[in-house]
């Protein structure tokens, strides 16, 4: 199974955030990490947090939603905490979706959605895209394109707008599905204007584990989509990825070769393994 998890863009001050993220959950892993990039686990769910600079910047159109499982002390300590320097977009409280919610934007432009319940799943951190404005009845095309693309996945629950909203028929206000290893909420914004956009700001990293693995995600958000640099793609619902292999962190980290890896790197759009590996001073036998 190809491993799949969101990526995290940062002002060059990932390190703080994760130190941050640290002191306030008590569950933040580091599994690898160099000046650009870290890898790391949140309450045991894997994210990357990219050093970027200022070109981009978190979009509330994608935010985590944080399942607290029963644990009201917990939510309530993230509540406090994340609004620190931030802002809050839906107050701590009760809704007719959960028992004790809330929307946080953190004061790095992260965008957390905290909620009492217990999910049924050991994924406590879930990603979560918001399809609003001319995008608000996508929802289940959105699912429906996604569950198509990647081999294993799984529709989990749906509940559909009301009768009488004034949507299509058979649009959704809510889906929970799971694509390879990861599950993923969406979600209508139904007939506000929000004017959030998703950005590069957040995206999906899909390691892959053979080129014809790359060629497949790559083909299949480029239809529609646009192609950018160094294995980056927004998919037609304007959704960011990056498509790698994933023995690229291994080869961009080696001291004596990295630097060719990354001259590399940097001329592709697509990304190919065998050119990456040559640059590295690997050949197939």
């Amino acid at each position: 199974m190809n491993k799949l998890y969101p990526c995290l863009w940062f002002n060059n001050n990932a390190a703080e955030a994760i130190a941050f993220y640290r002191e306030i959950t008590g569950e933040v892993n580091i599994l690898s990490e160099n000046p650009v990039v870290t890898l790391f686990e949140l309450y045991g769910s894997t994210l990357m947090a990219l050093n970027g600079g200022d070109v981009f910047k978190p979009s509330p159109a994608v935010s985590y939603f944080i399942y607290c499982g029963g644990d009201n002390d917990r939510i309530e300590l993230l509540y406090s905490r994340l609004q620190e320097g931030g802002q809050v977009r839906i107050p701590l409280g009760t809704y007719d979706w959960s028992a004790r919610y809330a929307w946080i934007e953190d004061k790095y432009g992260v965008n957390w959605q905290l909620d009492i319940d217990p999910i049924n799943n050991v994924q406590k951190v879930v990603p979560a895209l918001l399809f609003c404005d001319e995008q608000t009845a996508l929802v289940s095309e959105a699912k429906a394109f996604y569950t198509t693309v990647f081999p294993e996945h799984r529709k989990l629950m749906d509940y559909p707008f009301p009768p009488g909203a004034g949507m299509p028929e058979g649009a959704l206000l809510f889906t929970q599905f799971q694509l390879g290893n990861l599950i993923f909420n969406a979600m209508s914004g139904g007939d506000e204007q929000h004017g959030f956009k998703f950005t590069e700001g957040n995206s999906f990293v899909v390691e892959c584990d053979t080129q014809d693995d790359i060629d497949h995600y790559w083909n299949a958000f480029a239809a529609g989509g646009q192609e950018s640099r160094c294995g980056w793609i927004k998919d037609r619902f304007g959704v960011w990825w990056q498509i790698i292999p994933s023995e690229l962190g291994q080869l961009m980290n080696n001291p004596q070769t990295g630097h060719q890896v990354s001259e590399a790197l940097m001329k592709m759009n697509k990304l190919d393994t065998e050119l990456l590996k040559k640059a590295a001073g690997q050949t197939d036998e």
